[in-house]
């Protein structure tokens, strides 16, 4: 139950977190900006069906490329600033109200979003801020959730069933709204996902609990087995956080480096995609929502499939915690680096390169079960505070990476775009190395003796 309530919750915040990518190519006056006009793609124009008059009645803006990548990005900024702190707070104050209230102020200022655009960029910029600071506590959060319930043969299917909400609510996102845009206007994207939004809270506030032992409706069979299989794994000191030796864990380094490489393709893809199909490959808005959302559909399908064959790996045929992590990590960061240098060299068959872009994406899922649920096998009392420290650096990329994307690609040339996808490769390639040498995948000391001040590996 929660593994799905947490889903549809990540469905919430992704939804909210990449709806502006699609909007955005509608939010633009194209009569004065010619690179968003078709006629201006690299690529030649896909026919679409004639746009129903009615949907005219939204605000345009003319932005030029240099402030849509600091609208695109501004999200980050904010939510940068709320990881370590989420990580911090969920250990000591519980983290069901903290998630929350963190989504359900990402939905006030989503439904905020039309009269921020109409102020001005500079006040759609701040509410975008203001959204990632609310959206910032929600992976920390959740992850010091699942310290609590997920017994640890489990974690790794319990862990990609809630990620798989974040790659859902992309998939979903795109093409519907998308489709919003195309039959109402774009003001309608931030309204709709916004009600969804609401709806989840509500759902949450009384659906979800801290831990097995303050929820009301558990069987006690299960309650003891869960509390009983980690047992050994919690430290019974953990209002104490051994701040030195996190700081100097090299296993916990290993993890930083492999979740900032990952993410920056990621979030290249996941802010720039609906832009390089409008630019360069010339779908319109309705066809750019479905088609931005099928690398990602491939991705939710192997985020989960990834997830039972972890623990099936683990369990069934004993194979260690880090072979695994690392098998997964490596194998999902290296492909997508290497199809994502091949999507650039594909031209203007659009087939190929949404062949390329699908296959990338869809890689890029196996390491749900590698690095990312990592933070839990190395210190599951303090998970939540890991996955702060690491998803801080990880936001770097989607706050600078969309503003260097932008600025490589002024005239949306394929050579340009092509720059793009190798510097986001190289970045892949050099994480998923430096993980494979430092990973580690049993509890440290540190993390079961909380009074230990020595950073072991």
């Amino acid at each position: 139950g929660l593994a799905l309530l947490s889903c549809f919750g990540f469905f919430v915040v992704y939804a909210l977190r990449v709806n502006l990518s699609v909007a955005m190519v509608d939010m633009l006056n194209t009569t004065k900006q010619e690179q968003h006009n078709h006629s201006g793609s690299v690529c030649p124009a896909h026919p679409s069906p004639a746009r129903p008059k009615h949907n005219h009645t939204a605000s345009l803006y003319n932005w030029d490329s240099e402030t849509q990548g600091w609208i695109l990005g501004s999200f980050f900024y904010g939510y940068i600033l709320t990881q370590i702190p989420g990580g911090y707070l969920a250990s000591r104050l519980g983290p069901k109200w903290l998630l929350g209230l963190g989504t359900l102020g990402t939905v006030m200022f989503t439904l905020l979003t039309p009269l921020a655009a109409d102020l001005g960029a500079s006040y759609l910029i701040a509410v975008r801020v203001l959204e990632g600071v609310g959206e910032g506590v929600t992976f920390p959060a959740m992850y010091s959730m699942w310290a609590a319930w997920a017994p640890p043969l489990e974690r790794s299917r319990l862990l990609t069933i809630s990620q798989i909400g974040a790659h859902i609510g992309t998939v979903v996102s795109l093409p519907l709204s998308g489709e919003i845009c195309f039959y109402l206007d774009w003001t309608y994207v931030f309204y709709i996902f916004g009600a969804v939004g609401l709806l989840w809270f509500m759902l949450w506030a009384f659906l979800a609990f801290d831990s097995p032992n303050s929820h009301p409706w558990i069987s006690e069979q299960e309650r003891v087995y869960i509390t009983g299989s980690l047992k050994k794994e919690l430290s019974p000191l953990v209002q104490h956080i051994p701040w030195r030796a996190i700081v100097t864990s090299r296993p916990l380094l290993a993890i930083v480096v492999a979740h900032f490489s990952y993410n920056w393709t990621f979030y290249t893809l996941l802010t720039l995609l609906p832009t390089y199909m409008n630019d360069v490959l010339g779908f319109s808005i309705q066809q750019n929502g479905l088609l931005s959302a099928l690398p990602y559909l491939g991705c939710a399908m192997f985020t989960l499939l990834s997830g039972q064959l972890a623990d099936y790996l683990r369990e069934r045929w004993r194979y260690p915690t880090v072979a695994v992590r690392k098998f997964f990590s490596v194998v999902g960061m290296i492909g997508p680096a290497v199809f994502l240098v091949a999507a650039g060299y594909t031209g203007c068959n659009y087939t190929l390169a949404l062949t390329f872009l699908t296959i990338s994406s869809s890689l890029g899922g196996l390491s749900s079960s590698g690095f990312n649920i990592n933070h839990l096998d190395i210190a599951p009392s303090y998970a939540g505070i890991l996955l702060g420290i690491t998803n801080c650096f990880a936001t770097i990329p989607g706050m600078v990476g969309p503003v260097i994307a932008r600025s490589l690609t002024v005239n949306n040339t394929i050579e340009e775009w092509q720059t793009v996808f190798y510097i986001a490769a190289a970045i892949n390639i050099f994480g998923a190395t430096f993980y494979s040498i430092f990973g580690r995948g049993n509890v440290q000391p540190w993390a079961i003796h909380a009074d230990s001040y020595t950073a072991q590996d």
